[in-house]
């Protein structure tokens, strides 16, 4: 039976634990004091050899030993490999506790699911909780001791009430040679569709929940099998088992206490009893009992589980919950705090002081801030009322630029205008042909076209059926090869330089328009002045007029050429 002293726990005072060391089922003193009368009892016997039996010469050759084995034992490796099989027998201790078949799930779904208040309905709710009770008993019966011992044969699961003659015949007819536990939870799942279809289950989602609750019954049932059959790897229990034992015979030998007078390092004190040693040997090999006793928790020892208690705790519980509790209601009526907007239960006088502690409303509820550090900071670096202007930044649109996919494109285009731009002065008068970067043998471009031909369209302006490869329409109109290239080259005539000539296509401003997130970059629109020029000015000046940025684009323009 297992040991229950969570009582005398409940509340951390002095010497709390000091109480538990009395007690004797289930201590480590029940499960230790043969293997501690042993060693004890063999190291005092080699103790007197020593002292009393041996002469002068054995006594030397026994001190070396003695010297030897006390170096050498504390090279096992005890505590590292004895930790790691402690931790994981426990955790599979715990884990096939969680895996013992409950019924409770399955008989409150039974018994909200299928109806009937005849004797019929009645025997489907509780045939279908035995089913699940035999199925709990035959695996049980399979991995514990304890239930073997109870039910020896089917006979006696027979006369217990849990399987019936007639299904004891079926039960043996199937010729297999694997564990059976099964079989009952399949008689469970025809029984089911029967109720289902007489009506007594009165839908397919509440068919649903109970083949879902069965499977997870069955699933526990597989669970402790398969725990039952796949043990710790021997080899790790061997291990750890000759670990602890053979540390513990080489102390045997190697703490033993030598004649001081013969002048060894440690040795100056001569003791019978080795105090620290039988300490160390209770630690050590009481954790091996521990593992010892838990790797298996279905045995009878004193802290295994209560199989046959949950076997009769379960098929009581469930039975009634099934049939006397079916339909089973209390009379409905109002609670005592019906009309209570702040209802609260009494508190006894032992617990009244509760009521004076306030209820935890967060770890930061009682934080304060200095006035000054609550006040909003206007963020300085955010331009109010510019959400929907899209600024690309300059050095990323010449990065794109200049990695154009293909020659002769919008981006060629563009990065040869810039050249053209920044390096265009007074003394320039030549023109440079596209066919040299577009790789071209015959030369189809057509006579030059002044610079101030191309023009830009505004923020949004201008027909947006047109692209970027409108950008040369204004054009000479009879070399049709210009205006598919869309780009000209300047004239031989004077072209005035400006300060801002400079200044490439790249910097300029793009926005997004209202309508329509897809535009191109640029939009060309001929009947649009450009914004390069005033549609007051005509290009007939000796100069370019001086571009005119928008203020939004002015500090990324001058950070551009600053960088």
């Amino acid at each position: 039976m297992t040991v229950t002293y969570t009582a005398r726990v409940a509340n951390a005072r002095f010497g709390g634990f000091y109480k538990l060391l009395t007690l004797w089922r289930g201590s480590i003193y029940k499960l230790l004091y043969k293997e501690f009368l042993v060693f004890s009892t063999s190291y005092m016997g080699l103790s007197l050899t020593y002292r009393y039996v041996l002469d002068e010469d054995r006594k030397r050759v026994f001190e070396r030993v003695v010297i030897y084995c006390d170096n050498y034992a504390n090279l096992i490796p005890v505590s590292f490999v004895l930790g790691f099989y402690v931790t994981l027998v426990v955790n599979r201790w715990w884990s096939q506790y969680t895996s013992m078949p409950m019924p409770d799930r399955l008989m409150c779904t039974i018994s909200g699911n299928v109806h009937g208040t005849d004797e019929k309905g009645r025997l489907y709710r509780r045939t279908l909780m035995r089913y699940c009770s035999l199925s709990a008993v035959l695996i049980l019966r399979s991995v514990s001791t304890a239930v073997f011992k109870r039910f020896p044969t089917m006979d006696h699961v027979v006369e217990a009430g849990f399987m019936t003659r007639e299904e004891r015949k079926k039960f043996e007819n199937f010729n297999t040679s694997y564990n059976r536990y099964w079989i009952p939870c399949v008689w469970f799942t025809n029984l089911a569709a029967q109720a289902r279809k007489e009506g007594r289950i009165r839908d397919s989602c509440a068919l649903k929940l109970l083949m879902e609750e069965l499977n997870r019954f069955r699933g526990n049932c597989s669970m402790l099998y398969h725990y039952d059959w796949i043990s710790v790897p021997l080899v790790y229990t061997q291990v750890v088992t000759i670990a602890v034992y053979s540390f513990f015979v080489s102390c045997l030998i190697g703490r033993q206490f030598l004649d001081p007078a013969q002048g060894y390092k440690g040795h100056d004190l001569d003791l019978w009893v080795p105090v620290f040693t039988l300490l160390q040997f209770f630690f050590y090999v009481g954790w091996l009992k521990v593992a010892e006793q838990l790797i298996n928790p279905f045995g009878e020892d004193d802290d295994d589980f209560e199989t046959n208690l949950l076997i009769d705790r379960n098929f009581q519980v469930s039975m009634m919950a099934v049939d006397e509790m079916y339909g089973d209601l209390p009379l409905l009526e109002k609670d005592r705090y019906w009309d209570a907007s702040n209802p609260r239960a009494p508190y006894t006088a032992a617990t009244v002081f509760l009521l004076q502690q306030p209820s935890f409303q967060g770890s930061t509820f009682d934080m304060t801030l200095p006035k000054e550090d609550m006040q909003f900071q206007p963020l300085e670096e955010i331009a109010e009322g510019l959400e929907h202007t899209r600024n690309v930044p300059a050095h990323l649109l010449n990065r794109l630029l200049s990695t154009a996919p293909a020659p002769g494109g919008f981006g060629r285009r563009l990065s040869l205008l810039r050249r053209k731009n920044s390096c265009v002065s007074e003394a320039s008068t030549t023109y440079s042909c596209l066919c040299q970067d577009t790789q071209t043998t015959d030369c189809t471009c057509g006579p030059p076209f002044p610079s101030n031909s191309i023009h830009f369209s505004n923020e949004g302006e201008g027909d947006p059926s047109h692209g970027v490869a409108g950008l040369g329409t204004d054009m000479y109109t009879d070399h049709p090869e210009a205006q598919e290239d869309g780009l000209g080259d300047p004239p031989q005539e004077h072209v005035a330089a400006h300060p801002q000539d400079s200044m490439s296509l790249v910097d300029m401003p793009v926005s997004e328009p209202a309508d329509d997130v897809s535009q191109p970059l640029l939009e060309h629109c001929s009947s649009e002045p450009s914004l390069f020029q005033s549609p007051k000015e005509t290009p007939n000046k000796g100069s370019l007029p001086s571009a005119s940025y928008p203020p939004w684009l002015q500090s990324p323009i001058e950070e551009e050429n600053v960088a």
